[in-house]
């Protein structure tokens, strides 16, 4: 069962429990917080899943605010993470074959929790291509 490292600021609060629902027999997460509906700052999340990555308790992640852009933007700060927001399974698809991607940001207020899920499968499943992407990546 693979481990992945979830956050979410209060925007994504609802969604990121209906994941954790959802995937519980597939994926064993950790849960770096928010644990309720409490206004918090999404920056601190989008670093606690980051760190998690880059000190190596996991090595992947799934990310959940409002729109998914803040704090993915917090994740991508650090130089080891490539998270990407995706709002469709396409998107998660290509972010996986092409881009590598080792973070999943969602947006709570954008998409769905059945849209999420179908996302979330893709990213899970999906392995990377590489090929001429691996070049691509290494200049990131």
């Amino acid at each position: 069962m693979e481990k992945l490292a979830i956050a979410c600021d209060h925007g994504g609060y609802a969604l990121k429990e209906a994941i954790k629902a959802r995937f519980a027999d597939k994926v064993e997460f950790i849960d770096l917080g928010a644990h309720s509906i409490d206004s918090v700052d999404y920056p601190e999340y989008g670093q606690a899943v980051a760190k998690a990555i880059v000190d190596g308790d996991v090595t992947r992640g799934i990310l959940i605010c409002g729109t998914g852009i803040g704090i993915s933007i917090a994740a991508n700060r650090f130089p080891e993470i490539r998270a990407a927001l995706c709002t469709d399974v396409t998107m998660a698809r290509l972010t996986r074959l092409h881009n590598d991607a080792n973070v999943l940001a969602l947006g709570a207020r954008i998409i769905g929790e059945e849209v999420a899920f179908d996302i979330i499968e893709t990213f899970l499943t999906t392995e990377f291509e590489g090929g001429r992407h691996l070049n691509r990546i290494k200049k990131l």
